[in-house]
């Protein structure tokens, strides 16, 4: 039986007419060359690049994998979304480079810094990464939230996920394939709004049903709300040292998530994502200038720091309406026999809290922003795939093909991504949790990006053959654990021998496991590089911060306004506010 009256489903209609109607007006113009399909024509202003950063990001792997982890392990996932900063970087540092280079992509930014060979590896790999992690979770998640607000949905033998997940992929898919970026911008700026609002109405809805935030907290507990405690292991004090144990190494195996590996780990796979990843950058990238490309660096930066209350925490108050007794539908779902929460069903408490404390009307508007989130999500990688495969392989196959051909194949590109998506899904659905197995991929693929990237923009003596040993190396360690990781995730009751090398391997903490990973890969590219000839001169003129000119220098001083600054500064004082109130 459904859980939305006749009021939310008038309301769901209007959404659906309101972002149709964008998409279609935007359709109705011209994207008849690469620039305009691909990049909007490079005219896109600042709120609708920082409203679009964002509704990319806070897609399904926030509505039904963050809201989730915060049930389980309380606000501990907030150090990812204090990674905001990491957009400043994006704006401050690397905008410059990325605008001057002129780039469609990010493997197109490796050709000139590096070489055409990096160029490839780096497309190959990223468009492996969007089907392991933001393709087949988007669909994923999807399916999930269907799931929870029309659980009886049958069609053609097909329930409700499935049913969910097919029909994300067919409107979302239309008017991407149709209207390219310029569609997938203009529609996600309105779905941002559309989305924080719905998602603070959450809240708001949540904390009164609970009886107020000091309500919450004394429900709750104490550790719940610090960003640290969480992140030792179960039964050993809480310490600024990684702890050893009798029965096991805790700071190298699971434990929840160890505080080493939040501090060392995850700003790697920030900087990587916010920073270097296509599905993120390509937004800047279609910047009407360098002014408005970093200003809307830092309206996704103020954008990023709501998750932690919009998501997180309404995951922690379906917790404590189910731990209470509050809701006893809640606990039956949530709760096992001793009061412990089930982790296969946390993925849920975002959908089943708005199924349960919001009136009608007021329902329907959530889950349409619920829909924009996961719609956006996918509309964002859909448009970032079809733009790698196309400016990176295709065209380097056929490099004199015209501009109408090379949007026909992006349109293509995107539908093949949607069926490999699909075929992904069994995976995601044995994995322990959607988030953390989002952060694990990641957490294998991201550091080689990162060492390439930075590196080289930071030191001028690293070449192209430092640069691909590097890739090539850290992704072998990578794909090497997803191997071992795998078959875990498939069958559940499938399990290494205890103390083997792929029991140890299965079982390092995905943190640990990456940052081996970054070593290795930075040693790689540093000792690869430095054996070999030093890279000419035009592969780092203008590309790295000691070759940049005079006269781009001044060009890049120029694009700075004070007001740019003062908000910069405002982002970082916010994230320290976050963190001293939730480090008890």
């Amino acid at each position: 039986m459904s859980v939305l009256a006749t009021l939310d489903w008038v309301i769901i209609l209007l959404y659906f007419v309101l972002i149709l109607g964008i998409a279609w007006w935007v359709i109705r113009q011209k994207n008849n060359t690469s620039d305009d399909y691909f990049l909007a024509g490079r005219n896109l202003g600042w709120f609708v690049i920082g409203s679009s950063i964002f509704a990319s990001n806070i897609g399904s792997e926030h509505i039904v994998g963050l809201a989730g982890s915060g049930a389980t392990d309380g606000v501990a996932m907030a150090h990812y979304e204090l990674h905001a900063w990491c957009l400043l970087v994006l704006g401050w540092v690397l905008a410059p480079f990325y605008m001057r280079s002129k780039i469609y992509t990010m493997p197109e930014f490796l050709e000139k810094r590096f070489s055409p060979a990096s160029r490839w590896v780096l497309s190959i790999i990223s468009l492996i990464a969007y089907v392991l992690t933001k393709v087949a979770v988007g669909i994923f998640a999807g399916g999930i939230v269907f799931g929870v607000l029309l659980p009886d949905v049958n069609f053609m033998g097909l329930d409700s996920f499935w049913v969910g997940s097919i029909l994300m992929i067919l409107l979302t898919g239309a008017y991407t394939i149709l209207g390219g970026l310029k569609a997938v911008a203009y529609t996600e700026a309105i779905q941002t709004v559309i989305l924080i609002f719905g998602a603070v109405t959450v809240t708001v809805y949540g904390l009164d049903a609970i009886g107020g935030w000091e309500e919450l907290k004394r429900i709750a507990g104490s550790e719940m709300f610090n960003l640290w405690k969480p992140l030792v292991p179960e039964g050993v004090e809480g310490t600024w040292a990684p702890v050893k144990t009798e029965t096991r190494m805790a700071w190298y195996f699971n434990t929840n998530y160890p505080w080493v590996g939040m501090l060392f780990c995850a700003p790697i796979i920030g900087l990587w994502y916010w920073c270097t990843d296509q599905y993120i950058v390509q937004r800047m990238l279609g910047a009407a200038n360098l002014t408005e490309a970093r200003r809307g660096t830092i309206a996704a930066a103020f954008f990023k720091l709501l998750p932690v209350f919009i998501f997180i925490i309404p995951g922690i108050i379906t917790f404590a309406l189910a731990a209470s007794g509050k809701m006893p539908q809640l606990a039956e779902n949530l709760l096992d026999a001793d009061g412990n929460i089930i982790n296969a069903n946390a993925q849920q408490v975002f959908p089943m809290l708005v199924a349960k404390v919001l009136p009608a009307g007021i329902r329907g508007l959530v889950v349409a922003g619920l829909l924009a989130a996961l719609m956006s999500s996918l509309a964002g990688v859909f448009n970032a795939s079809s733009t790698l495969f196309t400016m990176d392989l295709y065209s380097k196959f056929r490099p004199n093909v015209s501009e109408a051909q090379l949007v026909r194949v992006g349109r293509i590109a995107t539908a093949v991504m949607v069926v490999i998506g699909l075929l992904w899904i069994p995976v995601i659905q044995g994995s322990r949790g959607l988030y953390d197995y989002l952060q694990s991929v990641q957490g294998y693929l991201a550091p080689p990006i990162f060492v390439v990237f930075f590196f080289g923009v930071f030191n001028q003596r690293l070449n192209a053959n430092g640069a691909l040993a590097a890739m090539l190396v850290g992704f072998a360690l990578g794909l090497f654990r997803l191997m071992i990781d795998t078959p875990v995730m498939l069958n559940e009751g499938f399990a290494y021998a205890e103390g083997s090398f792929f029991w140890i391997m299965n079982n390092m903490f995905f943190q640990y496991y990456s940052l081996l990973i970054f070593l290795v890969s930075a040693i790689t590219m540093v000792a690869v590089s430095y054996a070999t000839a030093p890279p000419p001169a035009v592969k780092v003129d203008g590309l790295t911060v000691s070759t940049v000119s005079a006269e781009q220098r001044a060009e890049t001083r120029s694009s700075v306004r004070t007001i740019d600054i003062i908000f910069s500064v405002l982002v970082i004082v916010l994230i320290l506010v976050a963190y001293l109130y939730f480090t008890g």
